[in-house]
């Protein structure tokens, strides 16, 4: 067994491997970035060394920075995890040439593989089937234009490289076409380094069946059952299950000899994962399933493969990288229950589901199930990585018992601080459909109202709670100044600030702010006590506050309110300020800004693209006016609300 390992990732998957590493003896070393500094993953691990700074390119993607945190750590051998450099070859390959072991398949297999034209060619060869479509060299616009008319709208363009839904574009007609390949060309080439592409065909009732396979250095090639991944978002997944419904004996051992025949194909070794698209139409079979890709690295939703073999995947994955055969031949696999697991990911649901970012000011995670998770209470969740912040697991003998865990479980999950996704993968749990297993990759997206992910009303019971706790909070810190004061000037009745009055009920205005916006507390003093209404509501019951650096997170119905006393001592106009202004929606990078000062646009016209956390977010005009102003650059890291283009107003008329 290697005696050593380096993590060259951080969060939940840092910490997953750490544990396991810890439990084999083996001595862990962590990296971070600046903006990790402190992290759990860190503190998790025996040792950790700063790398660089908060942006990826500068730290967890630097490979000369890895490298060299090994060999000061001494490490044996190095893990990459998921994402940042888990497929990279040319990191596989330093690894080798500064004699360090990479927990992970050779070079050459992650080059064949991670070219998605490259790899759909070479399993055309190997007899795996692949989707309809054009895999090939030529990339003209014109020439990708034809083949897409000459498939049948709709279709999928999709990056060569790379993957997780990265500058992936559904085209449902001819016209839409050539916008939406130059944004999957730009925001692929921004992920991924290359803006090649390719065009498939779009399957119309598709499922993600992916197959876990793993290989050893000795010629052996085994799979461990299926997983479906189909309840997705934009491409991105959202929750999975081990086995997928629906599935039989039959086509398992079928669509897993085709898993394992994809894998021989580029001489594998260690972990990886095929995914299929299914034709869901008629039910699963032999002859409607297709290749996808290959990710040459341990999947994010390995947790479910896990509880139904009773198997460490990450342990297997040390085993084959220090040159053991398989611990377990293929007819030794065996499958217990039904798993199901829920990314929980720090965003915002209810706003198109934007990244939120910022310090996790109370977290309780749910008892009595599998949880992985990289964060904690107090800790901060930066914009310059992905959202996820931890992932439950729920294993039980049927699928209907893991279901009811899984929804219990999130039920009781509580984050505040930041804004996450725990309500709306509850609600996902219950829909009807999903508890039926009749769900394919688009469910979601046709369903976001339902699901409850449009924007709701303020309450105004939890402002109203939110706003007495804050009261409570100001008087018991005047409270404390009080006491501290010895003199008798300090308890003088004239110095109280109960706005106790002779004759009746006082009542006063109290500006507070409830989620960004601008409203109105009203306080009533008299002899029954102090009473506050917010819009006429008195405070909400059953709900969870916690306060904060003047801020009350209060938790009711699974949705978050953020109040505070609205401080007149700080200037509410800023540079670009005023309802003119269109500002970041989050924290994140200017990537393209589509207009000039001067220009004049209409309504929704697009006027910026920022990068976030993974993702494009497009800022659109919400009138029409002219571009008087652009504060911000090209290539700008801003924070949430920095204004980007500032727009006035012109009156529109017919000609």
């Amino acid at each position: 067994m290697l005696r050593s390992v380096l993590i060259a990732n951080r969060g939940e998957i840092a910490c997953r491997i750490a544990r396991t590493a810890k439990r084999l003896g083996m001595r862990t070393i962590a990296i971070y970035s600046e903006a990790d500094a402190g992290a759990l993953h860190t503190r998790l691990c025996d040792e950790a060394y700063l790398i660089g700074g908060p942006e990826p390119r500068a730290s967890y993607l630097a490979i000369e920075h890895v490298i060299a945190a090994a060999k000061r750590a001494a490490a044996e051998c190095i893990h990459p995890g998921y994402g940042f450099l888990a497929e990279n070859a040319e990191f596989a390959e330093a690894c080798a040439q500064a004699n360090l072991v990479f927990v992970g398949p050779p070079p050459s297999a992650i080059r064949a593989m991670g070219l998605k034209d490259h790899a759909k060619r070479l399993m055309e060869q190997a007899g795996v089937p692949i989707v309809p479509g054009y895999h090939g060299e030529r990339q003209d616009a014109k020439f990708l234009r034809e083949k897409a008319y000459e498939l049948g709208y709709p279709v999928l363009i999709k990056p060569a490289a790379g993957g997780g839904g990265r500058g992936l574009r559904r085209v449902d007609k001819h016209a839409d076409f050539d916008a939406a390949l130059e944004a999957a060309i730009r925001e692929s080439q921004s992920a991924f380094g290359t803006g090649r592409v390719l065009i498939e065909k779009l399957i119309a009732s598709p499922r993600h069946i992916e197959v876990q396979v793993f290989a050893d250095s000795h010629g052996e090639v085994i799979h461990l059952g299926e997983r479906d991944c189909s309840l997705q978002r934009r491409h991105q997944k959202v929750i999975e299950e081990a086995p997928a419904p629906d599935m039989t004996a039959a086509l398992r051992k079928h669509i897993g000899g085709a898993a394992v025949a994809a894998a021989k194909a580029v001489g594998y070794r260690g972990a990886g994962t095929v995914e299929f698209v299914a034709d869901d139409t008629s039910g699963l079979r032999a002859d409607a399933f297709w290749f996808i890709e290959m990710n040459t690295r341990l999947q994010v939703e390995h947790p479910v493969t896990e509880e139904i073999t009773g198997l460490d995947l990450v342990e297997w994955q040390f085993r084959i990288a220090a040159g053991e055969k398989l611990p377990l031949t293929q007819d030794q696999i065996g499958f217990e229950g039904h798993a199901i697991e829920a990314r929980v990911y720090a965003e915002d649901p209810e706003h198109n589901f934007l990244p939120s970012t910022g310090r996790i000011v109370a977290l309780e995670l749910p008892k009595n199930i599998r949880v992985d998770s990289g964060v904690e209470t107090g800790g901060e969740v930066p914009p310059f990585y992905d959202p996820m912040i931890a992932k439950i697991i729920a294993h039980a003998p049927t699928r209907d018992a893991a279901l009811e865990r899984l929804t219990t479980a999130l039920d009781v999950m509580l984050i505040a601080g930041i804004r996450t996704n725990v309500a709306f993968l509850a609600m996902l749990c219950r829909a009807d459909q999903f508890r039926q297993g009749k769900v394919d990759t688009g469910f979601i997206d046709r369903n976001l109202t339902a699901l409850g992910v449009t924007p709701l009303v303020t309450d105004n019971g939890a402002a109203a709670l939110g706003a007495m706790h804050l009261l409570k909070a100001r008087a018991a810190k005047e409270a404390l100044v009080v006491d501290e004061d010895a003199s008798s000037e300090a308890y003088s009745p004239w110095s109280a600030g109960d706005a106790f009055q002779l004759g009746g009920v006082r009542e006063v205005t109290l500006p507070i702010v409830v989620d960004d916006e601008d409203a109105e507390a009203v306080v009533s003093y008299g002899k029954a006590g102090v009473h506050l209404k917010v819009g006429g509501i008195a405070p909400a019951s059953g709900a969870r506050v916690f306060v904060s650096g003047g801020d009350a997170y209060v938790l009711l119905r699974g949705h978050q309110t953020r109040v505070r006393i609205r401080d007149f001592s700080a200037s509410d106009v800023g540079p670009g300020g005023g309802d003119n202004v269109i500002k970041a929606p989050m924290h994140g990078r200017v990537l393209e800004l589509l207009a000039r000062v001067g220009d004049r646009v209409a309504f929704g016209q697009r006027l910026a693209v920022i990068e976030a956390m993974k993702m494009e977010h497009t800022l659109r005009a919400p009138f029409a006016g002219v571009v008087r102003e652009l504060p911000v650059g090209t290539g700008t890291q801003v924070v949430e609300g920095a204004p980007i283009v500032v727009l006035e107003p012109v009156e529109t008329s017919a000609e």
